[in-house]
């Protein structure tokens, strides 16, 4: 199949639609045009920096560089989590088991895939290592952050539901254990949609990638299946790490609640 290179005046006329409809929301007084813009310009640049990097990357395919990314894309991603909280765990606790839960989960279906599935030579190859990885983690980052938001939040507006509980005599699980369970399915509902959607109502991105770059259809969406799956087993994990890992910081030794170690919600 033939791939048609795309020209920088391709994308320029692209992106003057872009600018059309940033001017059609100001016009509107939509108030979005600004916002629009910022986040078109934080597109290409972001991009553009991450293709030389992974040109760079698989010119040279070590361990050590792709680790390097790897643990950036870890950290930039725990920030995420953080950034998308509206009341989080204080003293870099949010950020701290946002990480964890996501380096468990991600690295370890990530690296099984890669070694037992896949099987490049080497087995840390850039090429399928890099955007399986970078894809787990996007989808596992949204599924802990809507999880621990939902745990957050719903512990604080339902405190004193749960400290009743706790002088019936409930354990913290039993006493907490209804915001978990919708914690839980906050943060996999995502992928569960994704999954049923997929081929139905929308093409998945990296089938469509794969297609348009010449891959064979059928050789496409056998990749897209094996990406479904990993994406859920590192976005279920992560989310099920996250979630027993913030109830439990939110009752100290002696399973009082701790409403306190929770931050004021941001402006």
């Amino acid at each position: 199949m033939q791939v048609i290179a795309l020209a920088w005046w391709q994308l320029g006329l692209a992106a003057l639609l872009v600018v059309a409809l940033a001017a059609c929301t100001v016009a509107g007084r939509l108030g979005m045009g600004r916002t629009l813009l910022i986040a078109a310009g934080r597109t290409v640049i972001q991009l553009a920096l991450v293709g030389l990097v992974l040109e760079a990357l698989f010119a040279s395919a070590r361990l050590h560089w792709v680790v390097l990314m790897a643990v950036g894309m870890l950290l930039i991603a725990g920030r995420e989590v953080v950034a998308r909280q509206k009341r989080r765990l204080l003293g870099g606790w949010a950020f701290g088991i946002g990480t964890l839960a996501m380096f468990l989960s991600s690295f370890t279906v990530a690296v099984l895939t890669l070694t037992v599935i896949i099987g490049p030579e080497p087995w840390y190859r850039p090429q399928y290592a890099i955007p399986l990885l970078g894809m787990m983690l996007g989808n596992t980052m949204t599924g802990v952050a809507l999880a621990l938001d939902r745990l957050t939040e719903g512990t604080w507006q339902q405190r004193g539901v749960i400290e009743n509980r706790l002088m019936l005599g409930h354990t913290w699980q039993e006493a907490i254990g209804d915001i978990r369970r919708e914690a839980m399915r906050s943060g996999l509902m995502p992928v569960v949609n994704a999954m049923a959607a997929a081929g139905v109502v929308s093409l998945p991105g990296m089938m469509t990638g794969q297609i348009l770059a010449g891959t064979a259809p059928a050789l496409a969406v056998k990749y897209q299946i094996l990406i479904m799956f990993t994406i859920t087993l590192g976005t279920g994990f992560g989310t099920l790490a996250a979630v027993t890992l913030a109830s439990r910081r939110l009752f100290d030794d002696r399973e009082r609640l701790r409403p306190d170690r929770l931050a004021a919600p941001r402006g």
